[in-house]
Order: structure tokens, then C-alpha cells, then sequence
């Protein structure tokens, strides 16, 4: 019969390559706005190239991090506010390059959908180009996945890997000492950890996404998805300024976790949870779910999302640096002898 349909094509299938074309094409030109010396090749090839000469280097080591963005995707999608999804999504990936010494160089990210929407997926690509050119890292490649069957509805998933250098001998940490001063950078809210928890708060609250938020000026979903701070050139300022001896990323597991990382055997840390205010949305989290300051500190940043390890000597220029990049600083303690992080004060 003519004009009868006799096979089965992809699109039967619900893969739109035509979909995925102009997705390639819309985001060139946010792709383009992130090119930085060392850039090579545009999207759309079966691989992307990135010339470490071009870049600067003379003997360089090669660093490299992968991360996602958790249950934090769950209220981007259920309010539909997917503009900064992709800027914690480089967050999480470049703010742990620059705790090794290392200045981040490209990315490459991760989109998989259930259904393409090349809005959607638009938006959170520009959002991932925001944060590549916040940090001064090229986006120079990535793969859209359409995988019908495998996400419920609007659902995606992302999943970002970033690439940095260094001058060989210039990793860190070193020469962490006893006395080495800690200075704290402010934290933009959540960031990007801790949202199972944060979902289950607001789920025991009653409050919806769209309410007005009780810790903040706008709504609980809008105020909740704050994108999380991206630390990059403020952490390379203060590495150039010199006597930072250790950087630390303060994400899953909190300051109780992560601070211990970047110390040596035989050293810990003390902290005084009165240096600074414990942010609004903490407070409300903490209360809400009736929740113990040594499991807030352990699970959250507490306010406090990058940590920096100086030399005492160097601590007035290392903060001029940090401050003149836009960070708020405090000293919130020292390094010790012993393990571990111990607290005086409180927060609560």
C-alpha cells in the first residue's frame, strides 16, 4: 500500500537525533564564551584537544576530578529551575582540582534524559558554561545521552569531569605545620551535599517548593538551589601570594571530615565555632529536624565552604588576596598536634 510505514526508525524508539543536533548547535556559542589559551577544538568531533604549551605550561602534572550534583537535581527538576543546576556541577568538580595545587583547565560534562527537551537541556549547559567561565576552565567537549525507558518523566541526571595542571613540585598539600592558621571562606548556603537530608527536612516541615523560604528572602525551592561558590580563582590568588600550604573543599561529611584530609599524620585541627554566624538556612535545618551540632558539623558546611591552611607569617597577604577576590574570610583556628578536629564553642 502506498505510503505505508513498513519499519521501525530511531524516533519510533524515542531517540531524537534531530533533537540532539540542535542542542550541539544552540550551545556552541556558550561553549565558545568559555575558550581560554590551550583551547584547540569547538564541539562536535569524536574527541576534544586541549595544547598544555599554548596554556603556559613548561613541565607540567596533570590532575583530575570527577563529580555530580546528588539529590539537589530532584528540586531543580520538581520546580523547574534548572539555571544554576550546571554551575554546581562544575563547582563540585573544580573547587576539588584547585585544593591539589592545580589550575583547572577544561571540562567535559555529562547529560543524560529520559526525552530530550533542547530547552531544558539548553539552559543547563549555559548554566555549566557560567560556571566554567567563573573559573576560568574551558568547556570544550560533553555527551548528551537520550535513554528512553531509563528516566521517569522530565528526570536527567549530570555528571561533570574536569581536567587541571600544575607545575610539577608544586602540588599540594606540604609543609602543613603545627600552628598553620585556618582561615575560612564563606559558603554560598548548601552548596551541593546534604540534600537527602535537606529533602526529608522540608518533607517533615510540610512547607512546598514555592513557599516563601524561612531562612531567606526568596522561595524554600529557589533560595535551596543557591548554586554552590566556586573558589577557583580566589584559592589561585592566595597559592600565588604564597604560604598556602593546604586547601580544603568543604563538601560531604562537612568540617569534621574534610579538614583531616589535608592534614598530615600526627596533626589535627582546632576550630572555634564562634569565629563566625552559623547561616540562617543551617539554623532552620537544624532546628526543624532537631538536630545534633556534632551531626550538622559532619554533615553540612556549616557556612564555611573552602578552608585554607597558612603559614602564620603569610596569613595577612593570604587573606588580601582571598578578600580581593570577592571572598569573605575569618580565622577560625590552627592547626594542632594530635588527629582529628576538635571544637570549642558552639554554633547552636
Amino acid at each position: 500500500m502506498t505510503g505505508q510505514k513498513t519499519g521501525l526508525t530511531y524516533a519510533d524508539a524515542g531517540v531524537d537525533i534531530d533533537a540532539g543536533n540542535a542542542l550541539v548547535e544552540r550551545i556552541k556559542p556558550a561553549a565558545r564564551r568559555t575558550d581560554r589559551a590551550g583551547t584547540v577544538s569547538g564541539l562536535g568531533g569524536f574527541g576534544a584537544l586541549f595544547d598544555l604549551k599554548a596554556a603556559g605550561y613548561r613541565d607540567p602534572v596533570l590532575v583530575a576530578a570527577t563529580d555530580g550534583v546528588g539529590t539537589k537535581l530532584r528540586i531543580a527538576i520538581d520546580t523547574g529551575n534548572v539555571d544554576t543546576i550546571g554551575i554546581d556541577l562544575v563547582a563540585m568538580c573544580v573547587n576539588d582540582l584547585v585544593c591539589q595545587g592545580a589550575e583547572p583547565l577544561f571540562f567535559l560534562d555529562y547529560f543524560a534524559t529520559g526525552k530530550l527537551d533542547v530547552d531544558q537541556a539548553a539552559r543547563i549547559i549555559e548554566g555549566i558554561a557560567e560556571g566554567c567561565a567563573q573559573s576560568g576552565c574551558a568547556l570544550i567537549g560533553g555527551e548528551t545521552a537520550e535513554m528512553p525507558g531509563m528516566y521517569h518523566g522530565g528526570d536527567f541526571d549530570l555528571a561533570g569531569f574536569a581536567v587541571g595542571a600544575m607545575e610539577r613540585g608544586r602540588d599540594l598539600p606540604r609543609d602543613v605545620g603545627e600552628g598553620d592558621v585556618l582561615l575560612g571562606l564563606a559558603s554560598n548556603g548548601v552548596h551541593s551535599n546534604g540534600y537527602s537530608f535537606v529533602r526529608k527536612v522540608v518533607e517533615l516541615s510540610g512547607l512546598s517548593w514555592s513557599a516563601p523560604a524561612p531562612f531567606g528572602p526568596g522561595t524554600l525551592g529557589g533560595d535551596l538551589l543557591a548554586p554552590t561558590r566556586l573558589y577557583v580563582r580566589a584559592a589561585l590568588a592566595a597559592i600565588r601570594a604564597g604560604g598556602v600550604h593546604a586547601l580544603a573543599h568543604i563538601t560531604g561529611g562537612g568540617l569534621t571530615e574534610n579538614l583531616p584530609r589535608v592534614l598530615p599524620q600526627g596533626l589535627g585541627a582546632e576550630i572555634d565555632l564562634a569565629a563566625w554566624d552559623l547561616p540562617p538556612v543551617f539554623r532552620w535545618l537544624a532546628g526543624t529536624a532537631g538536630m545534633a551540632e556534632a551531626e550538622l558539623l559532619k554533615t553540612f558546611n556549616c557556612g564555611i565552604g573552602m578552608i585554607a591552611v597558612v603559614a602564620p607569617e603569610r596569613v595577612a597577604d593570604v587573606r588580601l588576596a582571598l578578600e580581593a577576590e570577592g571572598e569573605t574570610v575569618t580565622e577560625i583556628g590552627h592547626v594542632t598536634k594530635g588527629q582529628g578536629v576538635a571544637y570549642r564553642g558552639r554554633l547552636l
